[in-house]
């Protein structure tokens, strides 16, 4: 029996900096896939403005006429008046769900009286959080990157029996937001002059140690861990109660790696068969510490 079944498959937004015509073609490949959620939005940074909102509307339609449930992702670092105004402008949209990935799109939705999912971002670590954000109209929550199976079992033993719960399963781990950009600053610009430079990093800019080994991934004012989560690597417990898994977009793969998230929940693959599948399609190898309970980086536990 698939411990997993009924889970459903999210792509989460786009978390790079990619040019308009890339995302059109992105998100009109997506229509096909077998995912059952897709987020839309800029979620890093609010200079970067390939597509509108208009524009990230018209997306969001089409892909719900080919069957997915849109939600609009906001910003999870609001630095500016202009960002809080776009923030407004997102939240005030009825026809989707919002993720709201700081405290201020919570505020406006809550006072509106509008359910949201709670982004990653906004830090729920324990049951008593969740139980505030879930009077306040929260539906969907979603669990930071950094915690365990176990703190997830004991942030679900009080959690209300309506909210729902998505875990991060594949991607580049989002760590860190920061005021400064990071990638402005390698390329010697100020971050209010950066030229856009993060166009030319379509999955971020990858460092090494002094021992060459990948280490970490600038995107912006983001940091991301240089080796890819997975939960196919880790996941071996019967009562985690995920209701979604979140797969994080990629410059290349995405599609692959859907389809092999498909068939492991479905259970016609095994975790390590999945996992086996997604290697190929990681850039620097696969992690799944977090999750276990050990060091982020850890891989070898993932692969026992």
């Amino acid at each position: 029996m698939n411990m997993l079944q009924p889970a459903d498959l999210a792509l989460g937004p786009v978390l790079y900096h990619w040019p308009r015509e890339t995302l059109l073609r992105f998100y009109r490949d997506m229509a096909d896939l077998p995912v059952d959620i897709v987020y839309l939005g800029e979620t890093v940074c609010s200079k970067r403005r390939s597509l509108g909102l208009e524009d990230w509307l018209g997306v969001a339609r089409e892909l719900s006429q080919a069957g997915k449930q849109v939600v609009l992702s906001t910003l999870a670092l609001i630095e500016a008046d202009s960002e809080l105004r776009t923030l407004q402008r997102i939240c005030q949209n009825t026809e989707f769900m919002i993720e709201a990935n700081d405290m201020a799109a919570v505020h406006y939705l809550e006072a509106h009286q509008r359910p949201f999912v709670g982004g990653p971002t906004l830090n729920i670590y324990n049951p008593y959080s969740l139980g505030i954000l879930a009077r306040a109209g929260m539906q969907r929550w979603v669990m930071p990157v950094e915690l365990s199976r176990q703190t997830l079992a004991g942030i679900r033993a009080g959690c209300p029996s309506d909210v729902r719960t998505e875990v991060f399963a594949y991607g580049r781990l989002p760590l860190a937001y920061s005021a400064r950009c990071f990638t402005a600053r390698t390329h010697n610009l100020p971050k209010d002059d950066c030229r856009l430079r993060c166009l030319d990093d379509p999955d971020g800019l990858l460092l090494h140690t002094r021992d060459h080994q990948d280490f970490l991934v600038l995107n912006g004012i983001q940091t991301q861990s240089a080796l890819s989560f997975s939960l196919t690597a880790a996941q071996d417990t019967p009562d985690a109660h995920i209701d979604v898994l979140r797969i994080s977009p990629q410059a290349h793969g995405t599609d692959r790696v859907i389809r092999a998230f498909d068939q492991w929940r479905r259970g016609t693959c095994s975790g390590k068969e999945a996992t086996d599948k997604l290697v190929t399609h990681m850039p620097s190898g696969v992690c799944s510490g977090y999750w276990l309970g050990e060091a982020g980086m850890s891989t070898g536990a993932a692969l026992r």
